[in-house]
């Protein structure tokens, strides 16, 4: 700024800190098979209610619904991600028109439980785009439900329904659409393919009644039988149909004479049948103004009559009375009244069709679905499908474990399981992650365990660690009785609450590091056993008095002693790994600035005092900052030729703490003085 007159000025200069937080580093990815959930997509959780709610909970044959729900027994409150992958089978369908509505969660668990209803009310503007509907999705396990207006079936609209519903990010949860109609076709609006709904299928007025709507006439109920109709209630624990007969006026009674005293007498009536069958129902029924502007060949409707009815537990049903019609349109009771019948032809604005995916609910005129095209489970996860799996945390920010019981199954062979780890181990370089590698069900002696680690699994790589033997905890789907589990699920929570009370640079071991909710170990190590496994990388589970079931090993796979590793240690790699990603991060800022002396300045200023901070902590080894790490940034680390290829080098180093794995404690014994 210039300056111009006598006087102090004030000006405010650009800082050269650039703060570096470090990262989390237990953030824990699950892959495998759950009994619900998106097909394939990573979804965060916090507690295993949030499992449950995201992927059904606890199911006996979802290895890692139970790796999930003992990594929160071990660390409550920490951050996962679950993948997804579906046994082999298909996902739940139902067909509209021209539409196929699947369920984004293959399996059984769908049929009957996830609901579609369409309808053309509004804010559909069926002057502007016929082809207009609105869709709603019910999720029934949990009452949750999705809502997409003015949805459009023109593949030329920016509301085009597969691209709205299909939207990874914004569209739906619970349903993905594909749309059959040929590419060109004009589509046909929903209202003209006749759409009826299954949650209230109306019946036949029995009988007729005389009169008319003309002033000064009195409507009086003279048929032979009452005046009755049939409603058909979708159960929400069943769908199943139930029947329900309703009785509106008996014979010789005399009729309301307007549309309103016909509107509360059949609230009072439907009310008065649902209030045994269907406890909880809500009955409204009530005049709206009837849809001029579909192009049905029907006769418009001045007024129609609209029942509304809630379930518990399920969306709204609702049905169009003016739809209602007998064997004979012009002695209908309706007609008597005023109400032009559709014949069949339903009135959009108001019907809605009202499906269950896989439920086998029929219906005139938008198409049954049968049994074939279900939702259905044939056979675990393939191997090719598990390691598929791994794509989707390409869209996870950062996760810290990875935990794949399904590895293990037993009907998984060793080759296949070593397969989906060698795919794991490569996954995970590159995104700085960690593997917790399970021991195959087979695995059951230290003979076996020894042949596995040295020959079968065959990843001597630094970002992971191998665990054995399994443990044994109560089923609570199978009356609390023990069940053999994949130890890595128990593991990541070890691991995730060391990070959080001691920090990434503890190893996750030792009498600290205990099991919690294992009540015991499939095979009870010696000293000496576990002294043949710990030098081949192999982590021990121990059980020992006082202390009870703890992790006691901290070696990485390319832990073996013959190896000679500088990735010999678990907490040394991870530790690494922290550093890496947290100075990755937080060096971003600089690209794009002058390289020169004053960025290398500043790049030291911000390396230094993130070390720092944590040589404070404790996670170096060393008395001093000179000893524990240092950070170089100047002309001998980039020469003139980096700064013309536009590249700034820093060289980052730390003095690791290498975990106390053998305690020595030497004893002398002084030999007694002669007295004097």
């Amino acid at each position: 700024m210039p300056y111009t007159y006598p006087g102090v000025y004030v000006q405010e200069l650009p800082s050269p800190v650039h703060t570096i937080t470090g990262v989390a580093t237990s953030i824990t990815a699950f892959v495998g098979y759950t009994p619900q959930g998106i097909d394939g997509q990573a979804q965060t959780i916090f507690s295993f209610g949030d499992f449950q709610r995201l992927y059904g909970g606890l199911a006996t044959d979802s290895a890692v619904s139970y790796a999930v729900a003992q990594f929160y027994q071990n660390a409550p409150g920490a951050q996962a991600y679950v993948v997804r992958v579906p046994k082999a089978g298909g996902a739940a369908k139902v067909t509209f028109g021209t539409l196929t509505f699947m369920s984004r969660s293959s399996g059984a668990w769908a049929n009957g439980n996830l609901l579609i209803d369409i309808d053309q009310g509004a804010p559909v503007d069926l002057t502007a785009d016929e082809t207009a509907f609105n869709l709603t999705v019910t999720n029934l396990v949990d009452g949750s439900s999705e809502s997409f207006p003015s949805l459009s079936l023109d593949n030329s609209q920016l509301n085009y329904v597969a691209t709205v519903i299909n939207d990874q990010d914004n569209g739906s949860q619970f349903v993905q659409v594909a749309d059959s109609l040929a590419a060109g076709s004009t589509p046909t609006p929903l209202h003209a393919t006749g759409i009826t709904g299954s949650g209230i299928t109306p019946g036949s007025f029995l009988g007729t009644a005389s009169g008319t709507t003309t002033p000064g006439n009195t409507l009086t109920n003279t048929a032979k039988e009452d005046l009755a109709f049939q409603l058909e209630i979708s159960n929400p624990a069943s769908f199943q149909g139930l029947p329900v007969a309703v009785t509106v006026f008996n014979k010789g009674d005399p009729l309301p004479q307007s549309l309103t005293g016909i509107a509360s007498a059949l609230q009072r009536a439907i009310s008065a049948a649902l209030a045994q069958p269907v406890p909880g129902a809500s009955v409204t029924v009530s005049l709206t103004a009837a849809n001029t502007a579909t192009g049905n060949a029907a006769p418009a409707y001045g007024q129609a009559l609209r029942v509304n009815v809630t379930l518990p537990g399920a969306p709204d049903a609702v049905l169009d009375i003016a739809e209602i019609s007998g064997s004979s349109p012009s002695a209908d009771a309706l007609s008597a009244l005023g109400l032009t019948p559709s014949s069949g032809t339903p009135n959009p604005n108001f019907n809605v069709a009202h499906y269950a995916l896989g439920s086998g609910n029929g219906g005139s005129g938008w198409g049954d679905e049968s049994a074939t095209v279900k939702g259905t489970e044939t056979g675990p996860p393939a191997p090719g499908d598990l390691t598929a799996a791994f794509s989707a945390l390409d869209k996870v920010d950062l996760f810290n474990l990875l935990s794949i019981p399904d590895a293990t199954r037993n009907d998984m062979s060793a080759s296949d399981s070593a397969g989906i780890y060698s795919e794991a181990i490569a996954y995970c370089g590159p995104r700085r992650a960690f593997l917790l590698v399970d021991p195959p069900a087979t695995v059951t002696t230290v003979s076996a365990a020894i042949d596995w680690i040295s020959n079968t699994l065959g990843i001597p790589q630094p970002n992971g660690a191998a665990f054995w033997p399994s443990v044994r905890l109560p089923d609570p789907l199978n009356n609390y009785a023990l069940r053999t589990f994949a130890p890595s699920g128990v593991v990541a929570g070890v691991y995730a609450a060391t990070d959080g009370s001691r920090g990434v640079w503890k190893a996750p071991a030792g009498i600290n590091a205990t099991l919690n909710g294992v009540q015991s170990l499939t095979y009870q190590l010696t000293n000496d056993e576990n002294g043949e496994l710990n030098p081949l990388g192999l982590n021990c589970l121990r059980s020992f008095p006082v202390y009870g079931r703890v992790l006691w090993g901290a070696r990485t796979l390319q832990g073996a002693d013959a190896l000679a590793s500088q990735w010999k240690y678990v907490p040394v790699r991870r530790l690494a790994l922290f550093l890496e990603e947290s100075l990755y991060r937080g060096l971003q800022w600089v690209v794009f600035e002058p390289n020169g002396a004053p960025l290398w300045a500043s790049i030291r200023l911000n390396v230094e005092s993130f070390m720092q901070t944590y040589f404070l902590k404790g996670a170096f080894a060393g008395t001093t900052p000179d000893q524990a790490y240092f950070v170089k940034c100047d002309s001998e680390t980039t020469t003139p030729a980096d700064i013309d290829n536009g590249i700034v080098n820093i060289l980052v180093g730390f003095a690791p703490l290498e975990p106390a794995e053998f305690v020595v404690i030497q004893i002398e014994q002084l030999t007694g003085q002669a007295s004097s």
